[in-house]
């Protein structure tokens, strides 16, 4: 199967992006400090059955360093109609999950199915162990040499330590974060947030929802997952036996299978 690859340009940024096989559209969307190579084991299998997009996120990968103030959800949207996509499944991983939270909340019509793989979700409350262990390793940011020094300690991290525990994963996981750590120099305060927090607004999302979440991911993303499955309506939540939180990669066969299993249900879904 052919990839297609290009860029939109939005808010004088492009976002790269690229598109393979054909029928119902499946947006895959990565994580933080990562890029839209985490999906390699998904991309030609879902392509199997689904017109698959994947794309990196404004900051990462091929796409720009954000210039000015940008919304994570309408870089989405606007890629969406750049493809001329009108509705489609999204799989996000980690931020990609909270993005794709926000994104059904904003615009319902686009989304016709949600698959949230150790997902964020805007407005959680992190706990304080978490939030000591980040500003430990972030806050410490001040030019390219410390970004890189904090992406070594982030891959230390319990959040990553399963996935590190892989060697060939390991190495793939290493090269793209080293890779992507000017993401660590974007202005905070670039990045827009919406008014009502997505944790508040769960109820609103009415399409087939499934979380997926390794047993071995920190608390507060097993808590995320917890929140998910219990305030959106239907939504059932899977927990893959040995992953942690880069599910995709460190059990590539399981998670796909989940995945399409779900999606197959899907066919015959009537808004």
């Amino acid at each position: 199967m052919k990839v297609v690859t290009g860029f939109m340009g939005t808010d004088e940024t492009k976002i790269y992006y690229e598109t393979i096989g054909e029928g119902h559209p499946l947006v895959l969307i990565h994580g933080g400090l990562l890029d839209r190579r985490i999906w390699d084991e998904q991309f030609r299998v879902f392509a199997e059955h689904y017109k698959v997009i994947r794309y990196d996120l404004r900051g990462f990968g091929k796409s720009d360093m954000p210039k000015k103030t940008f919304y994570h959800i309408d870089d989405l949207y606007n890629l969406l109609k750049f493809l001329s996509v009108d509705e489609t499944y999204i799989v996000g991983l980690s931020l990609g999950g909270s993005i794709a939270i926000q994104l059904t909340i904003e615009h319902p019509e686009m989304v016709d199915g949600l698959v949230l793989a150790g997902s964020g979700l805007i407005g959680f409350k992190w706990s304080e162990e978490d939030r000591r262990r980040m500003t430990k390793i972030f806050m410490s940011v001040k030019d390219e040499k410390s970004a890189l020094e904090a992406v070594k300690a982030w891959l230390k991290d319990p959040y990553m330590l399963p996935a590190m525990e892989k060697p060939d994963v390991a190495e793939k996981i290493r090269r793209i974060c080293l890779e992507n750590s000017n993401a660590l120099l974007i202005d905070s305060s670039l990045g827009s947030q919406p008014e009502v927090p997505s944790i508040q607004r769960l109820s609103e999302i009415n399409v087939p929802t499934l979380v997926v979440v390794g047993d071995r991911d920190v608390a507060d993303i097993q808590e995320i997952a917890n929140t998910l499955e219990a305030n959106v309506t239907g939504a059932r939540k899977v927990v893959v036996t040995g992953a942690g939180h880069i599910i995709n990669m460190e059990k590539p066969k399981e998670f796909n299978r989940i995945v399409l299993d779900f999606l197959n249900t899907l066919k015959h879904y009537a808004r």
